[in-house]
């Protein structure tokens, strides 16, 4: 079955950075695009980023460019979220996801805590 398992987050001072990675499992990793969505206490899940099957195409939620970096290593069946420039409100839980057949796949989140 799908499975998505994120891991990489923590307590980080603002302007600090993180790298999340997410571990797929149980899909043919490579064709699908992927996603990085936070959520916040009291918020909605927002998308973060999101990445094509190949890698060759990105694209951020406006808040995120030029701090947050998407890629993935098809080899290992990973996606990866380098975050930079940490700010206080980039405090949530990050999920990784993917769409497979119009259903859509979570992994259990990993908490980014932003904070001095």
């Amino acid at each position: 079955q799908v499975q998505l398992v994120e891991s990489g987050g923590g307590l980080v001072q603002p302007g600090g950075s993180l790298r999340l990675s997410c571990v797929a499992s149980g899909f043919t990793f490579s064709v699908y695009a992927m996603s990085w969505y936070r959520q916040a206490p009291g918020k909605e899940r927002e998308l973060v980023a999101a990445i094509t099957g190949t890698g060759g195409r990105t694209n951020y939620a406006d808040s995120m460019k030029g701090r947050f970096t998407i890629s993935r290593d098809n080899g290992k069946n990973t996606v990866y979220l380098q975050m930079n420039s940490l700010k206080p409100e980039d405090t949530a839980v990050y999920y990784c996801n993917v769409k497979i057949r119009l259903r859509g796949y979570w992994g259990q989140g990993t908490q980014v805590t932003v904070s001095s």
